[in-house]
């Protein structure tokens, strides 16, 4: 028994050496993972130690999601990536859902002709056709290192799956407050209700996902796209009345968009262009904010919070009627994007008065020629740098799972306009330009967005989850650190507001406004409504002086930090 104990006592010890020595090694100079759980952030520093670079990373950090953060990471629903490479090249890559073949625009509408929110949001008809896979897997072979198998890729995935993890408090809270949702569905109950409540500490099992990895791992996108999971996807969406069809299924495919590109100050900003609107958005925000002297002006004061109520409300309202799926209309980019229409929309901002919304129309095209989303990044030592932000829409999709696959489908298609001018989940108003319609892939908030210094290198990569506040927090952040000088856990961290061209509201989150800002706003006849939850979760990477600098959002979690370097 002493011998036993003995043992015991010098496994541990040897234990602790090594850990000392693993910590002492991390110098934070060789690459970081930033996302929203600890243990696909540690996946992703995994990769980079064994000789991958950011794309093997990010592959396999955003795997290890659809296992780990089931309520955001998928394989059931979509997102977009946007990049910059070691040798100076900057890509996105629009892996978004797609509206089924059988899908058509009043699909929503009940006999009444109004909007039904439980078929857009809680029914199978809800998921687009899902793009998460064959983006993954396109980015890691255009642009991984080669130095991994796919199979060595997922194995951290397979292995939380097939042997479970340790539920942390965060996400137990999460199990616990969709138990009654969960319920619903015979595949989702299966998975993740359990006799007693869900607490920290818990281990949860997911075989059925494992083995849907396995075939991933074996066959690429063969494994999901066709075979035995796309039959189990189609057997789910005939028993209950979807959409998706085979065919549906192997047609997908992603695709290489051009980044919206634009300057502010003595910065290149890259984020991405349709159906994502973020990234125009943020950059003709910036592109008016760019004409005032924000470092002068106090983070949340009135002033500050003026400006951006009344510049994020013109493009919203442009966003509304301009921006959509690129293969189907044609998106404004130039014209949206140019300094010379921002100087032109500008004259429209009254720094004395609030502009109603309702006073405020979309810019004029001259033509010349959801809530639950999560953003995951990765840095490595030889500068390629990688952002994705991915999505079910809401939290755990429409709370379906595909039963004897074990991955949750998203409830995308409520991202499309079912009604002219009525309000998506998000509040998000929409016209024509984003009308369903078959094969068409819907308007997004995403907004993964990388910074660039003057010598083309990347200094930044940045992005949230949280539906229509997504674009207004990545736009807070990096004025926080190009104007205010923030580090980026600093300017993730500092509270935030969000307004919209519809409603006609500044919702503030708790201590980001004073009494006395919150009565001048009022004064300035702005509207304002205490957020009743947080504006958007960011997270990100910034390079600094040689180093790397994680910033993990604290808001929806109760665990801490969830990045990683080293």
């Amino acid at each position: 028994m002493k011998n036993s104990y003995k043992n015991l006592i010098y496994l541990l010890l040897a234990i602790f050496a090594t850990w000392q020595a693993w910590e002492l090694s991390r110098d934070n100079t060789n690459g970081a993972v930033s996302s929203t759980s600890k243990i696909a952030s540690d996946v992703g520093i995994d990769i980079l130690q064994q000789g991958g670079n950011a794309f093997d990373a990010i592959v396999a950090t955003g795997f290890a999601l659809a296992v780990t953060s089931p309520s955001n990471g998928n394989i059931g629903g979509g997102g977009f990536l946007v990049a910059h490479t070691a040798d100076g090249k900057s890509v996105s890559l629009d892996f978004r859902e797609k509206a089924p073949r059988l899908s058509y625009q009043q699909m929503f509408l009940n006999e009444n002709g109004d909007y039904d929110r439980t078929v857009a949001l809680e029914s199978h008809k809800s998921s687009g056709v899902p793009g998460t896979v064959n983006g993954l897997l396109k980015i890691l072979n255009d642009y991984g290192s080669g130095k991994l198998t796919l199979e060595e890729i997922l194995a951290p995935a397979i292995h939380y799956a097939e042997n479970g993890f340790i539920v942390n408090t965060t996400t137990a809270y999460s199990f616990n407050a969709y138990r009654d949702q969960f319920g619903k569905d015979n595949g989702t109950k299966k998975i993740f209700i359990k006799e007693n409540e869900w607490t920290n500490g818990d281990v949860i099992v997911q075989k059925d996902l494992a083995n849907t990895l396995r075939l991933i791992a074996q066959f690429g996108n063969k494994g999901f796209y066709e075979g035995k999971i796309a039959d189990l996807i189609v057997e789910e969406m005939n028993k209950n009345g979807g959409l998706i069809t085979k065919q549906d299924l192997l047609d997908y495919d992603s695709v290489y968009r051009a980044p919206v590109v634009g300057t502010y100050k003595d910065y290149t900003i890259v984020s991405m262009g349709p159906p994502s609107s973020g990234g125009a958005l943020v950059i003709q925000m910036l592109n008016t904010l760019e004409n005032f002297d924000l470092k002068s002006m106090k983070r949340n004061s009135t002033e500050f919070v003026h400006l951006l109520t009344e510049t994020q409300r013109l493009a919203y309202a442009d966003r509304a009627t301009h921006l959509g799926d690129p293969d189907f209309w044609n998106n404004p980019i130039e014209m949206l994007t140019s300094k010379e229409y921002a100087k032109e929309r500008l004259t429209l901002i009254s720094m004395n008065t609030a502009t109603p919304s309702s006073e405020i129309a979309h810019g004029t095209w001259k033509d010349k020629e959801s809530v639950e989303t999560t953003h995951y990044s990765v840095m490595d030592k030889k500068g390629n740098v990688a952002g994705i932000t991915t999505t079910l829409n809401l939290s755990y999709g429409n709370k379906k799972v595909v039963d004897g696959a074990g991955f949750l489908l998203n409830n995308e298609m409520d991202d499309f306009s079912s009604k002219p001018g009525v309000g998506n989940a998000f509040g998000l108003i929409g016209f024509d330009a984003n009308a369903i319609q078959p094969f068409k892939r819907p308007l997004s908030s995403m907004t993964p967005t990388i910074v660039l210094n003057n010598n083309n290198e990347a200094i930044l990569t940045v992005g949230a989850a949280g539906g229509a506040r997504i674009i207004t927090a990545v736009l807070q952040i990096l004025v926080s650190i190009l104007d205010h000088g923030l580090e980026i856990d600093e300017a993730i961290d500092t509270p935030r507001t969000h307004s919209q061209w519809l409603p006609d509201q500044i919702f503030y989150e708790k201590e980001s406004l004073s009494k006395k800002t919150i009565q001048e706003l009022k004064e300035l006849n702005h509207t304002l409504e205490p957020a009743k939850y947080s504006i958007a979760r960011s997270h990100g990477i910034q390079l600094k002086n040689g180093k790397f600098i994680t910033g993990s959002d604290k808001r929806g979690s109760r665990d801490g930090n969830q990045a990683s370097t080293y």
